[in-house]
């Protein structure tokens, strides 16, 4: 009888315990089915909420990036560029909002075709209207007004050259002189340009191998633009000028360093076409008959001066640029001459009166030649008095 109450006590106790276990598991249940509950709730409110977001901020990227702002931008866009680095490039410079957005419309639409070259655009441009302008393609030179103008002046030196390049760039003098001695950057211009640059690189004793070959002319710098770049379009600049000379300066038996040399003595001896002309017929006469051309341009060059009177001790300095002491066309270009200099050397005016002497009068500018050096002392002498 005892046993049977035990037993029956046991059992009782059993059941308990197993419905307790059930109550926890069922409580248990419940909590995390809450929490799932949550978790989710959470989630698919982040869903709608990032979703949201994402709706307006592409709506919004596919508007202009300033409806009010008609400014116009330059952008260049390298050939061989993708959508993803047009793209990029239209944010860096603020004419889209969101590169990634652009990215995805273009290919949504499957937009292509897109050309290199400069553009211009408005951050009030929509992305329809930047599409079409890049599908008609862009200019291969700048669009937009430059932020500055270097102008190389007729029968000027690379070093005032480089005086102007520092009032009108961010880039100093001594960084442009650093340039043309740049011996990877002159054979990169020798490589692009040979029939020009191959007689300059092959001279010995020169001081700057891009001494007259920075064409007189003004060219415009942009912001950002590298002094390279700069003086790459001169050195273009004067290989278009030059190109259709090139088998002239053949046909006289000389290089195109010592045509330039020449044109650069006559761009500030001569002022005249005819004077020009004439003077160059009797540096040719002197060169035929192995006498130095004496002249003063070429003095001042070596002494890295502009004086108004030389001495002797001037005119005996030691140097190969000095045309009074070497014969010959010397090293090079004395300055950057002109192109009515380069056709007075392909074109001498009367050789056949045998001119050796020149002398300019300074208060009229009328120059006179001389055959000989006692009939050049009297001139000189007369035009003195």
């Amino acid at each position: 009888m005892a046993n049977s109450d035990k037993n029956k006590r046991s059992a009782s106790s059993g059941r308990q315990q197993a419905l307790q276990k059930k109550q926890e598991r069922e409580t248990e249940r419940r909590v995390v089915n809450s929490i799932a509950g949550w978790i989710i709730a959470i989630i698919a409110i982040l869903i709608v909420t990032f979703g949201v977001l994402g709706y307006n901020y592409v709506q919004e990227s596919l508007q202009p990036m300033n409806s009010n702002n008609h400014q116009e931008i330059e952008v260049k866009i390298p050939i061989g560029s993708s959508n993803k680095e047009i793209a990029s490039r239209l944010q860096e410079k603020k004419i889209i909002r969101s590169a990634t957005v652009f990215n995805y419309y273009v290919k949504s639409h499957n937009y292509t075709d897109f050309q290199a070259g400069y553009y211009t655009f408005k951050p009030s441009m929509t992305l329809t209207q930047i599409v079409a302008r890049l599908q008609k393609g862009g200019s291969s030179e700048h669009i937009a007004r430059p932020d500055n103008n270097v102008l190389v002046r007729e029968g000027v030196t690379v070093e005032q050259i480089g005086d102007v390049i520092s009032k009108n760039t961010p880039y100093s003098k001594k960084q442009f002189l650093a340039l043309m001695k740049n011996q990877k950057f002159l054979k990169q211009l020798q490589n692009n340009y040979p029939e020009l640059l191959n007689s300059s690189m092959n001279s010995k004793n020169v001081r700057y191998h891009l001494e007259g070959y920075l064409f007189p002319a003004t060219y415009p710098y942009y912001s950002g633009m590298s002094l390279q770049k700069l003086v790459t379009n001169m050195v273009a600049k004067s290989n278009q000028e030059l190109s259709p000379y090139f088998d002239q300066i053949k046909a006289k038996n000389l290089t195109v360093q010592q045509a330039l040399t020449l044109a650069s003595l006559i761009e500030r001896e001569g002022v005249t076409e005819k004077d020009r002309r004439m003077i160059s017929g009797v540096f040719f006469n002197r060169i035929d008959q192995n006498m130095p051309l004496q002249s003063d341009i070429s003095v001042m060059y070596a002494l890295n001066k502009h004086k108004r009177k030389l001495s002797n001790k001037d005119t005996s300095v030691k140097s190969p640029y000095n045309l009074y002491k070497n014969t010959g066309f010397g090293p090079g270009p004395f300055n950057t001459p002109s192109i009515n200099s380069v056709l007075a050397v392909l074109n001498p005016a009367q050789r056949d009166k045998g001119y050796l002497y020149f002398v300019a009068d300074l208060k009229t500018g009328k120059v006179y030649y001389s055959t000989n050096y006692s009939q050049h002392l009297e001139t000189d002498s007369s035009i003195g008095q």
